[in-house]
């Protein structure tokens, strides 16, 4: 297939595009040639800007992986319009090009995060029928994850009649090297980590190689269309996420972290650490997919077993 990718050189792209070079022809979009080629290699065409095509004719799939990383700083006005804009403009005119072509990729898998459900408990159970108008009924407030990502779904979901469109709320992604667990493991290794405010806020989180076959899975699937949680079927609250973590590490998890702390040190992207969700992934389980790492434990082991070895 000939393959259009946006977000190829993040923490999740690089590995897609391992995981699909040999077999397909990709393009990238990318605002750093050269952190491409010294990433990705030389093999894949390089995409400077969505403005450079008039539609998507010379594509057979668009996966839409694009977006500022949301935990990198704290949550200014400023760093909040570059979240959103780097979502919502690259979709946006993905849609618009979708709807110029006269024969437009058959599939596009757009991503989105478990932070459109909001902060819940381990009583509610999150899956794609969840209805998200809770927020109004409930009075709720719509915290700022959620408004990105439904914004951002919505405009993805804007495709559908012109083409298969698959949304992934993807959760906590845990790999080597990037992502939220590469900035987790610091105070980790040097013995100062612990629990997170109550330590009962959910952490749904997916092993990176289940979500590249995810990703893979709806991209050769062609029943699955829709919403799809990538997540793994077994969320944990932070105070097992910590123990697993501190275990796998040999590491003693003792130092908390009390809430009013870290919400003077993070501001109000401290809510990405203290309110969780307990997300489960049933439509694709319905559909057929099967986890490979569906305990945390094991997960966890996976990665610093790799590590040492």
């Amino acid at each position: 297939m000939r393959i259009l990718i946006t977000g190829g050189t993040g923490f999740i792209g690089k590995a897609l595009v391992k995981a699909l070079e040999g077999e397909h022809q990709l393009t990238l979009l990318t605002r750093s040639a050269g952190k491409a080629h010294l990433t990705l290699g030389n093999q894949h065409k390089l995409l400077g800007n969505l403005s450079a095509l008039a539609n998507l004719d010379g594509f057979d799939a668009v996966i839409n992986l694009a977006g500022e990383p949301i935990a990198d700083k704290r949550w200014s006005l400023e760093v909040k319009q570059k979240i959103c804009d780097s979502r919502w403009d690259t979709t946006a005119r993905l849609a618009k090009l979708f709807e110029a072509s006269k024969t437009p990729p058959k599939v596009f898998i757009s991503g989105s995060a478990i932070g459109i459900y909001g902060d819940h408990d381990k009583q509610v159970h999150l899956d794609e029928s969840f209805d998200l108008a809770h927020f109004k009924d409930t009075g709720k407030e719509e915290k700022f994850p959620h408004s990105v990502c439904a914004k951002w779904e919505e405009l993805a979901l804007q495709c559908q009649g012109l083409t298969r469109v698959c949304v992934m709320r993807i959760g906590l992604v845990l790999g080597l090297n990037g992502g939220a667990l590469k900035k987790m493991l610091l105070p980790f290794k040097l013995g100062a980590g612990g629990v997170v405010g109550s330590g009962k806020q959910g952490m749904s989180w997916i092993h990176r190689e289940d979500l590249i076959a995810i990703i893979l899975f709806l991209l050769n699937n062609e029943q699955c269309q829709g919403i799809y949680n990538a997540t793994a079927p077994n969320p944990v609250s932070n105070r097992e996420f910590t123990n697993s973590l501190g275990t796998a590490l040999s590491r003693p998890t003792l130092l908390p972290m009390p809430a009013p702390i870290l919400s003077l040190a993070l501001g109000e992207m401290s809510q990405l650490l203290l309110e969780g969700q307990y997300v489960y992934p049933d439509r694709l389980t319905q559909a057929g997919f099967s986890f490979h790492y569906t305990h945390l434990d094991d997960a966890l082991t996976n990665l610093f077993g790799a590590s040492k070895s």
